[in-house]
């Protein structure tokens, strides 16, 4: 028998936009109950017992159980088990040995092309491991009421990237399993977004979603770190418009060989469509490796895997989406805009009839205002101070930046109608003990000693795409004039922020 090269390998997990799927004689699809495996022997073993104990041993290599609060999600590879599997354990050692009402298990098709997401309802699915139950009736349900799925199994057949989770998912949890799986085939912002709508009434506690892709395809080993890194940082910002941003600076980037930066785009943007506007959401990322880094790859063409588990802090604090609704967003942005307006043009600061002011827009809070045009930073000037009336924070900030950022010139009048106005409401500041405490891309950080500090917000941590280390240097040196190890010393505060401006 000829002997397989790791490329010939890695390109079973390659994505293709063609479609090569059996059909009956009349054309319609094909009739059948259970989902047989399709990449048996290829991407796992076929035997019961052989597969068993190869996930007895990548459970045993993977990182174990780290997030002490319930697992909603997980995000994980789902090429051959020789390459991704201990990355792929690393997700599943996180999520609760529980039973789940359903399993959501997205995943993007390689091989066809169709609108939304085909549903299976005909029947269960096999691996060696026995039968995974399908939530036929939920499933059918889903397909009945929403436009974007559809109940034509076709795209299933020899598709992996559902199959390759459930070995995992029965090894944890056993025979309770109600699978529900969806497999993507549209290729649109809108269809992500049609299915996430469909979707997101079961992103809860009674349910687990699972979400299946590989990241960078065939780089070189370093290459794929940067990318990979990339990737990962901009799913845990929690932001579709991040995660696409990302895919095409990858792809234009010139990396030699990276045919994409995600595989499973569409599943994960879904994913993110789904819980973008879901308050105290935090993505934690397990493990981050690529085919390289076994002994059946090689380092000049790798596919990358990150292991990325999802959950929900409860803590009760104002950066949750109740304390601000949309409406008093729009309203504080319109205040900042007619404040710098006004002010820059004659120097009047305008009233405001506090009595046509919701609570949200009464309670003191601190708040920073950013301005910038044409993209680039223009003013930004904030306040941690919980004095006043979160709208007369603003008023302040707004005529701040504008007018007093020691960086730049005041706003001349010709500018008003060029810049774009950023919020950020900043909840209190607490002293942590240890940077371990720090989540980057949600807290704020603020170092002090002495008379000297210096703040970075939240969002600054996605927008440079720093290390930890790198945002505690950066804040230490270039804001609180510390020196780069000066946070070392110095006291330590962390907050949290409701972030928002105008899209133009």
């Amino acid at each position: 028998m000829k002997n397989f090269t790791s490329r010939n390998i890695l390109l079973i997990s390659i994505f293709v936009a063609t479609c090569s799927y059996c059909i009956s004689e009349t054309g319609n699809k094909l009739l059948q109950t259970d989902r047989q495996p399709a990449v048996v022997g290829k991407f796992y073993p076929g035997d019961k017992n052989s597969l068993e104990d190869s996930l007895k041993a990548m459970f045993k290599r993977a990182v174990p159980k780290k997030i002490d609060k319930p697992v909603l999600a997980i995000i994980c590879p789902h090429a051959g088990y020789i390459f991704s599997g201990d990355v792929a354990a690393s997700s599943f050692n996180q999520i609760e040995k529980k039973h789940y009402k359903d399993i959501f298990v997205i995943g993007s098709s390689h091989h066809a092309l169709y609108d939304g997401a085909s549903i299976y309802d005909e029947g269960d699915f096999i691996t060696p491991l026995g039968i995974v139950k399908v939530d036929k009736e939920l499933a059918r349900l889903l397909v009945k009421s929403n436009k974007c799925f559809t109940d034509d199994i076709a795209p299933h057949n020899g598709e992996h990237s559902i199959e390759v989770q459930l070995p995992f998912l029965q090894y944890v949890l056993g025979d309770d399993i109600n699978l529900v799986p969806v497999l993507v085939g549209g290729q649109t912002e809108n269809d992500c977004k049609q299915i996430a709508k469909a979707l997101k009434p079961y992103f809860n506690s009674d349910n687990l979603f699972v979400i299946s892709t590989d990241f960078s395809h065939y780089p070189s080993y370093y290459d794929a770190q940067t990318s990979d890194k990339l990737t990962a940082q901009a799913i845990t910002s929690n932001s579709p418009e991040k995660l696409l941003q990302i895919i095409h600076e990858m792809g234009s980037s010139g990396i030699k060989n990276l045919q994409t930066a995600l595989c499973g785009w569409t599943s994960v943007l879904t994913f993110l469509d789904i819980t973008n506007d879901i308050p105290n959401l935090n993505f934690s990322i397990i493990t981050s490796k690529n085919s390289g880094d076994t002994p059946f790859g090689n380092k000049n063409e790798v596919v990358g895997y990150v292991s990325i588990a999802i959950y929900k802090d409860d803590e009760k604090n104002i950066s949750q989406n109740d304390f601000l609704t949309k409406d008093d967003k729009d309203k504080l942005l319109k205040i900042t805009r007619e404040t710098i307006s006004k002010y820059v043009s004659s120097h009047v600061v305008p009233d405001i009839d506090s009595k046509k002011l919701t609570p949200g827009l009464l309670q003191p809070c601190g708040a920073f205002v950013t301005l910038k045009e044409n993209g680039e930073l223009r003013g930004c000037i904030g306040n941690f101070s919980a004095e006043k009336p979160l709208y007369q924070t603003v008023q302040d900030m707004a005529i701040a930046a504008a007018t007093n950022d020691y960086r730049f010139n005041p706003v001349a009048k010709d500018e008003i109608d060029k810049l774009e106005i950023e919020i950020s409401v900043l909840t209190p500041m607490k002293k942590i003990k240890s940077i371990d405490e720090i989540v980057l891309g949600k807290h704020g950080i603020y170092i002090k000693k002495g008379t000297s500090g210096g703040t970075f917000l939240p969002q600054v941590a996605n927008e440079t795409n720093w290390t930890k280390e790198e945002f505690l240097g950066h804040c230490s040196q270039d804001k609180a004039g510390l020196g780069w190890d000066g946070w070392k010393g110095a006291e330590i505060f962390t907050y949290e922020a409701i972030v928002f401006g105008e899209k133009k």
